[in-house]
């Protein structure tokens, strides 16, 4: 435990001494998300430096939060959640919760990273909402501040969805021109996709099977699940507005 202790006779207090050191709840969020590959996980935080992910790994392991698992015949690395940590998962959801409500709008959209929302979106996809071949979906976000502003979606049934930055040579299926705050507010559920649509800040052509599918769906800003546990269809629609 690197965090100096409270010195209190609190059991909340011993138990943010375990989770308050900086990232280490966001790297439960990106284990409960799926990622277990210290590259993967780095990619989901691009905040965080090797060196210090490192560490954090390190640490939430001899907490018995995590588990590392080497693969005797490739030497490649799992890190894989503990049922402890799992234990935390509805403490965690209540948290976000909490925010999705009580967190103002503008500060929860603020950030403008591309990269780091597609990267998010790719393993929200739900693909039994897909149709059952290979969809290709483009999108062009005109406030991007990465590096990137132009993505394509691909996927295919039984397998994941890939993501990339530069054109794959696929014909398109969807395409979708948009700003990262309006994206970032369906993937929250903050902002109303009918309304996105309806007011021309969110706008969709191509296959009409898939605009037909990106539209279906309704959720309320307070009743959402954490969101690295959702699934979604691109875009989710919802009825809360910013």
């Amino acid at each position: 435990m690197t965090t100096k202790p409270y010195g209190l006779y609190c059991p909340t207090s011993k138990a943010c001494e375990v989770l308050m050191p900086r990232w280490t709840i966001q790297i439960l969020g990106e284990l409960w998300g799926g990622s277990s590959r210290f590259n993967e996980i780095r990619r989901g935080l691009p905040g965080i430096s090797p060196t210090l992910l490192t560490k954090r790994l390190k640490e939430m392991q001899e907490n018995g939060l995590l588990e590392r698992v080497e693969d005797p015949a490739t030497g490649k690395i799992d890190y894989i959640r503990t049922d402890k940590a799992a234990e935390l998962d509805t403490v965690l959801t209540e948290l976000a919760k909490w925010a999705q409500c009580h967190i103002k709008a503008e500060i929860a959209l603020e950030d403008r990273d591309a990269d780091l929302l597609m990267w998010n979106v790719r393993r929200q996809v739900d693909l039994d909402e897909l149709p059952t071949r290979q969809n290709v979906m483009r999108f062009n976000f005109t406030d991007a501040t990465s590096p990137a502003s132009t993505y394509w979606l691909i996927a295919k049934p039984g397998q994941t969805v890939e993501l990339c930055a530069s054109d794959p040579g696929f014909d398109v299926d969807l395409y979708i021109e948009t700003e990262v705050t309006v994206m970032t507010g369906f993937y929250l559920g903050r902002r109303s996709f009918e309304r996105a649509v309806e007011d021309g800040s969110f706008f969709m052509s191509g296959d009409q099977r898939l605009i037909k599918t990106s539209g279906n769906g309704s959720s309320s800003a307070c009743t959402l699940k954490r969101t690295a546990s959702r699934k979604l269809t691109i875009p989710r629609s919802n009825h809360s507005s910013v």
